[in-house]
């Protein structure tokens, strides 16, 4: 009779634990769906279902004309799609590096295959190149076109009275910029022992350019198209015989660190399609724009209201 009792305790209390055990399970589960709630952030959706991946992104930029109409243009499209975007303008060297450190996750003005190419042999293993913005670049030393006798890096050598004329100095931009690096090469190349760069920033190179040619003066900056200022003033670049600008000219273009696809996989796939139709074409629009008057991000939200169908194409279906 007792056994019978255990027998029948023991039972009992095996379906108890059972049917704790269920609801012990249910509240494992709902607790696994809270969790995937928490992580929509990293892993959820943007605006239309988006898979975004993490949504806070930084980009990278120089302070050169090109880079600085084409990075708000980036940002806002982005910032459409769902990101949250901190743009930062840093030198060259600081804009690879951010990038190879995954501080950033691209940037927006690589100049490859030679003026950025020291960058680029350093940072190989950690960076790679998602897209283009513009094919051919060329770079180059440029004067104003008054300057009849000098069209040539070559006729720079020994040239004693411009030389003179000029204190033997060549106007640059900021030091961390590869223009400057192709320039420093091309003294040493073209054996100009001479002659200095001197290095300033863009807006201090364009307003010495600006000021040399309302007196018709000679001057020497370091030139590169696109830019506006070739559209403003009357311009030539010098012949490089050499090549050490890199001949034809380097292609701009969009730079990641090598985790940005696996982490934030729409916002690769948008760069992809917008440097599959972005060109000199739509970099000068913005350039144009901003010469008029305009900010670059006034320019860049003009360009994005008159153009529906592209940002459509760049946008619609990430992910799909």
């Amino acid at each position: 009779m007792i056994k019978k009792f255990r027998v029948l305790g023991l039972a009992v209390a095996l379906v108890l634990v059972m049917v704790l055990a269920a609801c012990g399970g249910g509240d494992s589960e709902e607790g696994s769906d809270n969790d995937s709630g928490d992580n929509g952030s990293d892993g959820g959706d943007g605006n239309g279902g988006v898979e975004l991946g993490e949504s806070d992104l930084e980009l990278t930029y120089v302070s050169w004309a090109g880079a600085l109409v084409r990075t708000p243009l980036i940002q806002e499209l982005l910032e459409e799609i769902g990101y949250d975007v901190e743009a930062t303008q840093v030198e060259g060297g600081a804009m690879w590096t951010s990038v190879a450190q995954d501080d950033a996750s691209f940037m927006t003005a690589s100049w490859l295959p030679v003026t950025h190419q020291e960058y680029q042999e350093q940072y190989d293993d950690d960076t790679e190149e998602i897209g283009v913005f513009v094919e051919k670049a060329p770079l180059s030393m440029t004067v104003p076109s008054y300057m009849e006798d000098v069209n040539s890096i070559e006729d720079l050598k020994d040239n004693e009275e411009l030389g003179e004329a000029l204190d033997w100095t060549i106007t640059g931009i900021d030091p961390g910029a590869g223009v400057m690096n192709s320039t420093e090469n091309a003294l040493e190349e073209y054996g100009l022992d001479n002659w200095e760069l001197q290095s300033s920033s863009e807006a201090g190179m364009l307003s010495e350019l600006q000021s040399k040619i309302q007196n018709e003066e000679p001057i020497i900056v370091t030139g590169w198209r696109p830019h506006s200022m070739f559209s403003e003033f009357d311009l030539k670049m010098l012949e490089d015989p050499k090549e050490v600008y890199g001949g034809e000219g380097d292609r701009i273009g969009a730079v990641a660190h090598t985790s940005f696809e696996e982490d934030s996989p729409a916002a690769y796939e948008f760069i992809q399609r917008f440097t599959e139709d972005y060109d000199e074409e739509m970099e000068t629009e913005l350039l144009v724009a901003v010469n008029d008057g305009a900010t670059e991000e006034e320019a860049a939200s003009q360009f994005i209201e008159d153009n529906p169908d592209l940002v459509e194409k760049w946008t619609e279906g990430l992910g799909e």
